[in-house]
């Protein structure tokens, strides 16, 4: 009895056991397949939350998963999710595991760092089998997505290959966040707007001061002025940044480095007491260049 309690002890300690959290909104589903994997040796369901629970990144700091499975059905940005699971927690892989097979969505997990995505159909074997390979580095996504999910992956070493602007190093929601900061908008209203959590956003500003290697927001949205990042309605916005220097359609001329500018000098000597109309300027009111007046010929 002894022995075969010793030699059950020993095999226990061989178990690499993975530690798995579950972030799905359907309770039902998730008891239900947690009491299946229970079956499985090598894997504990350490915790399940829904995906906008707010205590997701206390959750992924206080359990340790190796791995998170996360529904993405029910989110705005796929890429948001993982990449909110992933920043917490580096080490982590991630998992999607929804209903369908959305090409898009699977590009964009991919780009977050997803290892793989599982519909909802499999079986849990398949489940298991994609979970203990994952942590052994393995990728897995379905042949009907790989291509596309390939596809878009390449398309980003081009694009990656043509940029050389100091905005370029930006993916496509750190730019929105960063034209968030340069509209003087505080973090609560940018994650309302593009609805995402608050410390989304902060993860976002951090990975945003790092990639433009700032030490501030402020000078974050210096570099943003300098690259001819704009907030709607100021002179030049296109959408897309000017090169810096670079004349826009109004005939102004944008300085790099300067927001807010106050206009040329009056007759006066106070910088932008008037605009080149004699019109009183509001303050912070950015001026503009004028052109001077053609000679009389008569």
């Amino acid at each position: 009895m002894d022995e075969d309690f010793r030699a059950a002890a020993r095999d226990r300690e061989v178990v690499n056991v993975l530690r798995l959290l579950m972030v799905d909104d359907h309770l039902m589903l998730t008891e239900a397949l947690s009491a299946r994997l229970s079956e499985v040796a090598d894997v504990w369901v350490v915790g399940r939350c829904a995906t906008d629970d707010p205590q997701l990144p206390a959750l992924v700091d206080r359990l340790r998963p190796d791995v998170v499975t996360v529904d993405v059905d029910p989110v705005r940005s796929t890429g948001d999710l993982v990449e909110s699971v992933r920043t917490h927690r580096p080490a982590v892989h991630v998992v999607v595991l929804t209903g369908g097979l959305d090409p898009q969505r699977a590009v964009d997990a991919a780009r977050a760092g997803a290892a793989g995505w599982v519909p909802k159909e499999c079986g849990v074997d398949e489940l298991t089998t994609v979970l203990r390979g994952v942590c052994r580095g393995h990728a897995w996504y379905p042949p009907e997505l790989l291509g596309e999910v390939l596809r878009g992956l390449r398309a980003d070493v081009v694009r990656a290959a043509r940029r050389d602007g100091p905005l370029d190093v930006l993916s496509d929601r750190e730019l929105d966040v960063l034209r968030g900061m340069v509209e003087g908008k505080r973090g609560s209203r940018i994650a309302a707007e593009l609805r995402i959590s608050a410390e989304t956003v902060r993860t976002h500003t951090r990975s945003i001061l790092a990639k433009l290697r700032v030490h501030s927001q402020l000078e974050a949205v210096s570099v943003a002025a300098a690259a001819g990042l704009r907030a709607p309605g100021q002179p030049g916005d296109s959408g897309e940044p000017d090169a810096p220097g670079r004349s826009n359609t109004s005939g102004s001329l944008d300085v790099p480095g300067q927001l807010g500018a106050s206009g040329p000098p009056s007759t006066s000597g106070r910088p932008g007491a008037a605009g080149a109309s004699g019109e009183p300027r509001a303050p912070g009111e950015i001026g503009t260049i004028g052109r001077p007046s053609p000679p009389d010929r008569r």
